[in-house]
C-alpha cells in the first residue's frame, strides 16, 4: 500500500492569515489547518476497563459478519448502518457528497478516566497511546477512508495533539483487499484526559445498487511501561 497522507500535530492550529512586512510586502498566506474536532457528543456508555488495553472501541464488532478472508457483499438497497451490528457508544452520521458518493462517519469520545487510569499516570508517565483501524479498499473512490483521532484536555474541546490520515491504496495493488491504518501518540504532553476518535468511509449509489466501504476492529490501547 501507499504511504498514507498523514499528518500529527500540536494542539490547535491557527487559519491561514496574511501579515505585512516592513516594505509593504505580504507573507505567503499559512497552509490551513486540519479540520477542528467536531462539538464533543454526550459521553458514551463506560467502556470496560479491558477495553482501553486494546480490544475493540464498541463492546462489539464494528461490523457484523465481516470476514477480511471472503469478498464483500452483492450492491443492493441502503440500508441504515445500525442495522448491521453493534454500534454501541458510537454516534452515526451521513456526509452527503455529489453526485452519487457519501460518507458514512462513526466517532467516540474515550473519557481516560473513566476506563480506570488516574491523572498521574496520564500526566507523568503519559503511556503511548496506539490507535489502530482495518478498512476494505473498494475502490468505489480514490479515497475511501478517513481516521481523525485528538487527543484532548479535561473541558473536551482544548486539543493537546492531533492526528490525521487519508490513505490512498495503490491502484496497482488487488481490490478488496483489507489496509491497515495505525499511529502512536507518544511525549504529548500532561493534561490529555479523552481521545476523541472518528473515521469516515466513503459510500456509492450506482446502477447496479448501494455499496459500503467497511471497517472493522477500531482500537485505541495505551502501553504501560514495566
Amino acid at each position: 500500500m501507499d504511504r498514507p497522507t498523514d499528518r500529527e500535530m500540536d494542539g490547535p492550529a491557527v487559519e491561514g492569515e496574511m501579515t505585512s512586512q516592513p516594505d509593504g510586502q505580504k507573507e505567503p498566506p499559512r497552509p490551513p489547518s486540519p479540520p477542528f474536532p467536531p462539538r464533543a457528543p454526550s459521553p458514551p456508555p463506560p467502556l470496560s476497563p479491558g477495553s482501553i488495553l486494546g480490544v475493540p472501541l464498541s463492546p462489539g464488532p464494528s461490523e457484523q459478519g465481516i470476514n477480511i478472508y471472503e469478498p464483500p457483499p452483492p450492491c443492493g438497497p441502503a440500508r441504515p448502518l445500525e442495522t448491521l451490528g453493534n454500534f454501541s457508544g458510537w454516534q452515526i452520521s451521513t456526509e452527503k457528497l455529489l453526485p452519487n458518493f457519501s460518507w458514512t462517519v462513526k466517532q467516540q469520545c474515550v473519557d481516560l478516566l473513566a476506563e480506570g487510569l488516574w491523572e498521574e499516570l496520564l500526566d507523568d508517565e503519559q503511556p503511548a497511546i496506539t490507535v489502530m483501524d482495518w478498512f476494505e479498499d473498494s475502490r468505489l473512490d480514490v479515497c475511501v477512508y478517513e481516521l481523525h483521532v485528538w487527543l484532548l484536555a479535561a473541558d473536551r474541546r482544548t486539543v493537546l495533539r492531533q492526528y490525521h490520515a487519508a490513505p490512498r491504496p495503490s491502484p496497482r495493488d488487488p481490490g478488496g483487499r483489507w489496509c491497515q491504518v495505525s499511529h502512536v501518540f507518544k511525549h504529548y504532553g500532561p493534561g490529555v484526559r479523552f481521545i476523541h476518535f472518528l473515521h469516515k468511509a466513503k459510500n456509492r449509489l450506482g446502477s447496479d445498487g448501494f455499496r459500503r466501504t467497511r471497517v472493522t476492529d477500531s482500537s485505541v490501547s495505551l502501553q504501560l511501561r514495566n
